[in-house]
């Protein structure tokens, strides 16, 4: 298979799986109104998806080496295509949250399975390109999920919208199973392999170097996200509407990254790229200090989310090395990092918000942003020492 014919199978999961995830967001309070709960309750679903999305990483990464990615993939994309179709019927907010905690799992084994396949497949000189190509349907399975489902939920309702989900993910399933007809089955799961794995991995200090630097990243660039809106509001920079459009930047500079990344590699090389990415993220983080309208909180964003994918996608492409063995493990213990950090990230802007106000808690990220960046572009620039197997 070319490996523009496997991007384009693997980005119909990604897009599908990344909109059911971020779709319920801009719904809140519709199904809040329809549901006879309140916003702050139904706001939870986000949490109901995301943290057994991150949770179940560890568990379907040896899955995949042992049993073979492409057959964990349709398994996942199943359970993830029943749990949506149940969630057009949810009765009340216990059992869609029911239903989101299950969906959150099943989206778990799209992404990572996905960039998991793609280092199998592809050699590392264009695994990067690679990557950016694939992570171009996440990014506008994100920016459709967060933009347009609140406007389609006007007109079709919150459960029209989950129908449309589950029709999305149906055609992921489809080409999945299509694609991938021809593809080795894999094994049987072994525990005390899972687990000699999961050392091997660990002792290898250039994956802790990548699970930590992304832990970080994690932390310093996505705790501003959920206070954006509020904090444009407070300052009459705009409402619900303004910070949507802000937020959207970020997804734009990524596209934009995607765009310029094979420009990148021939004419900056690994290590410019990741200092680079520190420093406009770094950038982007002090003009959110700023406290500007929504016009300069979305130039910010922009910046954001081009820095990010300069980092990430970089990361992403390193880690898919450290253990070519293993290869969804690794990935899985990576997007564990990383969800972990985003989740932590929240709270500590939170406390540096209440404690030293705006533009302290976000030139403090700022600072480690740019530091994420620098130690990386010297760090994984030495030759990789021993992989695990």
């Amino acid at each position: 298979m070319s490996s523009r014919n496997l991007i384009l199978i693997l980005a119909t999961s990604g897009f599908a799986s990344t909109f059911s995830g971020r779709s319920v967001e801009p719904m809140v309070g519709i199904i809040a109104r329809d549901l006879s709960s309140t916003p702050q309750t139904i706001a939870l679903l986000s949490a109901a998806f995301a943290l057994p999305y991150a949770f179940i990483q560890p568990v379907l990464g040896p899955i995949g080496d042992a049993m073979g990615k492409e057959r964990v993939m349709k398994v996942a994309l199943s359970i993830l295509f029943l749990a949506l179709a149940a969630s057009i019927f949810a009765p009340n907010a216990a059992t869609l949250f029911t239903l989101r905690i299950i969906a959150g799992a099943a989206a778990g084994g799209s992404i990572p399975l996905s960039i998991a396949l793609i280092g199998d497949r592809v050699e590392i000189d264009r695994r990067q390109v690679a990557l950016s190509r694939y992570f171009v349907a996440v990014i506008v399975g994100q920016l459709a999920g967060s933009s347009f489902a609140g406007l389609l939920a006007e007109l079709i309702g919150w459960r029209g919208v989950f129908a449309l989900s589950m029709s999305m993910v149906a055609g992921a399933l489809a080409a999945t199973a299509i694609g991938f007809r021809g593809a080795q089955p894999g094994g049987e799961f072994d525990l005390r392999s899972a687990l000699r794995r999961y050392r091997d991995i660990l002792s290898n200090p250039r994956a802790l170097t990548l699970f930590s630097l992304v832990f970080v990243e994690g932390i310093v660039i996505f705790g501003i996200f959920p206070y954006v809106a509020p904090l444009l509001e407070e300052r009459g920079g705009g409402g619900a509407a303004q910070a949507g459009y802000a937020i959207g930047g970020f997804a734009i500079g990524g596209l934009i990254f995607s765009a310029l990344v094979p420009w990148m590699l021939r004419r900056l090389g690994i290590g410019r790229i990741l200092l680079g990415g520190g420093f406009f993220a770094g950038a982007a983080l002090v003009i959110l200090g700023m406290g500007g309208d929504w016009r300069l909180d979305a130039v910010a964003m922009l910046l954001l989310g081009l820095g990010f994918y300069m980092l990430h996608n970089t990361f992403q492409a390193q880690v898919t090395e450290v253990a070519p063995g293993a290869r969804a493990s690794a990935v899985a213990l990576h997007a564990f990092s990383f969800f972990c950090g985003q989740a932590l990230g929240v709270v500590l802007m939170g406390i540096g918000l209440r404690s030293v106000g705006l533009p302290g808690a976000t030139g403090i990220a700022a600072l480690i942003v740019v530091g994420v960046g620098l130690v990386a572009s010297v760090v994984l620039m030495r030759p990789a020492g021993q992989r695990a197997r």
